[in-house]
């Protein structure tokens, strides 16, 4: 099966991710912002990172993301929100992307 056209549109297209020269599938950015993350947070954003193509997209639905982290469905969509708003993600249903880490805060 393949996947759905919008695969190819970004949510965010300014800030399609692009792999560091330090990238290990995760960027090593992330961990400075850690201490402001929750733990649904912290597992949903490696989740992400883990399950995103090269281009930091990924169309894992919710509920399958709550039952891979065992967390209930309410928990993922807070954690997604918050994410969005923090600036580390970008969310169109049903696509995720994990964004470019930069500088700037929102």
């Amino acid at each position: 099966m393949s996947p759905p056209p919008a695969l190819a549109d970004p949510v965010d297209p300014a800030r399609v991710r692009t792999l560091p020269r330090h990238f290990a599938w995760v960027d090593h950015r992330l961990r400075d912002r850690l201490g402001e993350l929750s733990l649904e947070e912290i597992a949903l954003v490696l989740f992400l990172h883990l399950a995103a193509d090269k281009h930091g997209l990924s169309y894992w639905s919710d509920s399958s993301i709550a039952r891979k982290l065992g967390l209930r469905e309410g928990d993922v969509n807070q954690a997604r929100y918050r994410l969005i708003h923090k600036g580390l993600i970008a969310y169109r249903y049903p696509l995720y992307q994990i964004l470019a880490l930069g500088d700037e805060r929102p």
